[in-house]
């Protein structure tokens, strides 16, 4: 799956869970209907093309770590599935690549390839040496690894001006200390260093997904539309995506090891019960201690039933699975009248028809080992892999909406050819009401951006408009059909000028150039703008 199937899967994900939007809270009773459109907004600022593109790499660097954790465990192992969790570490090699070809093009995104691909190499040579007692090759290994390090960091500081080269060699070392330490630590049976380096191996590459997609923004501002990687809401999405993804992985290797009686099942276990603890403080961080210690008694339960799944499935204990199964089940529901008690923008069947898909993920991944089908488990890894990031952005999208102000939401409502307008449901007014010339919605560029907060200053003399949004300074001349944005020249489409003394701009180009969602409504000839 590309990097845009993957973005393209989430909003799906996304519309089918929030279908049905719930009005009204289990605890807390509205008295008037909740604003049409909030949550479509609210996840429409949390997937800006900046957004998108730091979660995309997100998922694509920690879903290679966690698949070279296994492949390397595996090759050690001599496990039957070694070849296909290699070819599953491939594909997502593959994804990689296109990721950087949609960037840097083709060339690059090929060059890139033969380099990251060699790194996977020099880690199975790695192991390989490991499993023969073969020490001088182990060196020559990590000589390798060094000098892949290094060609890695200069490939892409050359690609990207923002990008330091010495930093990207000392992110590319953590990163090849990590695996490295996690697979010493299953060889050497160190159950304490490989419970700490298997999750903070996977948690380190969403830093690398951080730093790279801001880089490339900052690189390419207006291939992203002038977005952000950060706010609240969208570092409230990567939190929610990092332990979610985490626990799916975490899950599909602890059943692996349950019904293999491997030494570590365990550690990997206490590593799975640490990801709990984690999703259960960010519940608490949002809903209060109280809802934290619930969701964690309801999430821990769902684990359990999984363990007693791999118990009855190595007992050949039919009515065992089946238990464990309506138990999963009883689970889905507790679960999602939790979520739909808790947050009134999450509808509680659409909710358990979510979890019914995580659930039975990670059972046909699990199965699906157990029958030696091996092709068929690392499918269906990715598919869970992939689905706890539409469930990261569902998620964050609901608790944006519920909690604007705490995730710095804002949302005005204009409508053509009317001077009311309202911001946060306050009404307002424009000396001029917003109109349509041909295509383009026109609106008053100094109404506008005082509205949003901004600072506008117009120079008579050289029939200049100037607008200062915190850091950023935008200028527009009457007459000119280009702008400046902190100095940079960019192209608006059409000529600036005014309207009962009052210079008009096209209303998507300034709101995007200040970092806003433009929504059009044409039954209602109406525009939402929204900011978290």
């Amino acid at each position: 799956m590309n990097m845009n199937k993957k973005i393209a899967a989430g909003l799906l994900a996304t519309l089918t869970l929030c279908a049905s939007v719930n009005p009204v809270s289990a605890h807390e009773p509205h008295t008037s209907p909740m604003p049409t459109g909030v949550l479509a907004q609210a996840t429409a600022v949390s997937t800006t093309p900046a957004a998108n593109l730091r979660v995309a790499l997100n998922q694509l660097f920690s879903e290679h770590a966690n698949l070279a954790i296994i492949a390397m465990q595996k090759g050690y192992d001599g496990a039957p599935d070694f070849a296909q969790a290699a070819a599953a570490l491939n594909k997502n090699t593959d994804d990689l690549s296109a990721a950087v070809a949609s960037v840097y093009g083709e060339e690059a995104g090929a060059a890139f390839k033969e380099i990251w691909s060699s790194h996977i190499g020099y880690f199975v040579d790695y192991t390989v040496a490991t499993v023969k007692k073969d020490e001088a090759g182990k060196q020559q290994a990590l000589a390798d690894l060094a000098e892949y390090r290094d060609e890695q960091a200069k490939f892409l500081a050359a690609a990207n001006p923002n990008l330091s080269e010495k930093d990207l060699s000392a992110t590319l070392q953590m990163h090849v200390d990590g695996l490295l330490a996690v697979f010493n630590a299953y060889v050497n049976q160190d159950a304490a260093t490989e419970q700490k380096e298997l999750r903070m191996a996977h948690h380190h590459m969403f830093m690398t997904g951080d730093a790279l997609s801001a880089a490339i923004v900052k690189q390419f501002p207006e291939k992203f539309k002038n977005t952000s990687t950060t706010s609240a809401a969208v570092d409230l999405r990567v939190a929610l995506d990092s332990l979610l993804s985490e626990h799916a992985s975490l899950a599909i290797l602890a059943m692996q090891k349950g019904i293999d009686g491997k030494q570590d099942f365990t550690t990997v276990a206490a590593a799975l019960n640490a990801n709990t603890d984690d999703l259960s403080s960010a519940v608490a961080s949002i809903y209060g201690k109280e809802a934290g210690v619930q969701f964690k008694t309801i999430w821990s339960s769902h684990i359990g039933y999984f363990v007693d799944y791999v118990t009855a499935t190595a007992a050949k204990d039919t009515a065992g699975q089946q238990q464990a199964v309506a138990n999963l089940d009883g689970y889905r529901a507790a679960q999602a009248k939790f979520f739909a008690g808790a947050d009134p923008y999450m509808n509680e069947q659409a909710i358990r028809d979510a979890l019914n898909a995580h659930v039975q993920e990670l059972l046909n991944a699990f199965n699906d080992y157990v029958a030696k089908d091996y092709a068929g488990v690392y499918e269906n890894y990715e598919t869970a892999y992939d689905h706890m990031f539409m469930t990261g952005l569902s998620l964050s999208s609901a608790i944006a909406a519920q909690f604007p102000a705490k995730f710095g939401g804002t949302e005005a409502d204009l409508w053509i050819n009317s001077k009311t307008f309202t911001v946060n449901g306050m009404e307002k007014r424009f000396d001029v009401a917003p109109f349509l010339r041909g295509d383009r919605t026109f609106v008053s560029l100094r109404a506008l951006s005082e509205t949003v907060g901004a600072k506008v200053d117009w120079a008579e003399a050289t029939q200049t408009v100037t607008v200062t949004a915190g850091h950023d300074v935008l200028k527009f001349w009457i007459g000119q059909d280009y702008m400046t944005f902190n100095g940079e020249t960019r192209q608006i489409g059409t000529p600036a000028f005014i309207v009962q003394d009052r210079t008009q701009v096209p209303l998507r180009f300034i709101a995007e150039q200040l970092g806003w969602h433009v929504d059009w409504n044409g039954s209602k000839q109406g525009i939402t703008l929204t900011k978290f």
